[in-house]
């Protein structure tokens, strides 16, 4: 059994060959396997760690070639569900000049909105150490029931509770309700990154520290803020501070926070108690840093994710500096 399953959409991203412009103007496209947590999934297998997915894709050649892309990158896919009710989901992923997305998708509904409760293997959750999942699954039924009686399956199990809240307006009715689904999984989670614009959005603040005080919940370990090239900021129970990413030359931005993620869930896998010690965590976080930084470097979030070997190149040149 993985030591950690990630759960929920599992899609086709369509990123343009070139950067800095529309889908209108965008020539051709490369195909990509992508979704936030299979992402994590696939960073965690690509740094050494066991890792296992579950969620719907369409059976369909879209759908066969993710299940055969997490399974090239070692990640878990026996429990991956097929559907012969709606095809696989589909994004397609505009690149602004500097690096960040602009999405247009396509599901209505796609496969991964139809993962039911019924679909999710409790006993493949007990025996992980940790459960990571996503905001997109909790949009509606019935993926969101399917989220929800896996956390509550980990939770009674003692299985720590990864979440990272994405935040893609489109797919939801309206901002509020992004807002209210999005803060459905906070209190559920012990572990908690979001970006800087999401804690804003979800905050009501751009002050970031006030920010994280008024999400704060008692089971709650640890909030990572993910801030581009300014690094990340850490807030645990007895500290907060920041850590540094690494300077790269961006190409795409797709899967860098959840390239972190993983980074991030290697780290606390081998050091459960980091968020009581802050010089554990820092180094921890400058790692996440190092596997965001370089997935950027490339076109797709997968295809991008870096291995062990490359995060360590990476840091060691640092080192050197």
């Amino acid at each position: 059994m993985p030591d950690v399953v990630a759960l929920g959409e599992l899609l086709v991203d369509f990123v343009p060959t070139v950067s800095g412009v529309s889908l209108i103007e965008a020539p051709a496209f490369k195909k990509a396997a992508g979704g936030a947590p299979a992402n994590v999934a696939a960073g965690l297998a690509k740094l050494g760690v066991s890792a296992g997915f579950m969620g719907k894709v369409g059976d369909d050649a879209f759908g066969h070639f993710l299940a055969r892309t997490l399974e090239d990158t070692g990640v878990d896919t026996s429990k991956l569900c097929f559907s012969s009710s709606a095809r696989t989901a589909l994004a397609f992923v505009s690149l602004r000049a500097d690096g960040e997305r602009d999405f247009m998708f396509y599901r209505h509904p796609s496969a991964d909105m139809l993962y039911a409760p019924e679909d999710v293997d409790t006993e493949y959750i007990r025996c992980s150490k940790i459960l990571h999942f996503g905001s997109i699954s909790l949009i509606g039924e019935p993926s969101r029931g399917a989220t929800l009686h896996a956390i509550e399956t980990a939770r009674r199990a003692g299985v720590t509770i990864s979440y990272d809240p994405n935040l893609r307006l489109s797919l939801w009715p309206s901002a509020s309700a992004a807002r209210e689904g999005m803060l459905l999984g906070w209190p559920l989670a012990q572990i908690i990154k979001v970006s800087e614009e999401e804690l804003v959005f979800l905050s009501g603040t751009d002050e970031l520290d006030s920010g994280a005080r008024q999400l704060w919940h008692d089971d709650l370990r640890l909030l990572i803020i993910t801030r581009g090239s300014s690094g990340c900021r850490y807030v645990a129970t007895r500290y907060s501070g920041e850590v540094a990413t690494f300077p790269v030359k961006t190409v795409d931005a797709t899967g860098a926070g959840d390239g972190f993620v993983a980074g991030l869930l290697k780290g606390l896998l081998a050091h459960p108690s980091a968020d009581q010690d802050e010089a554990q965590l820092a180094e921890i976080c400058l790692y996440a840093n190092a596997v965001g930084a370089l997935t950027t470097t490339e076109r797709g979030a997968i295809p991008a994710l870096p291995t062990a070997a490359r995060v360590e190149m990476l840091l060691q040149r640092n080192d050197d500096l």
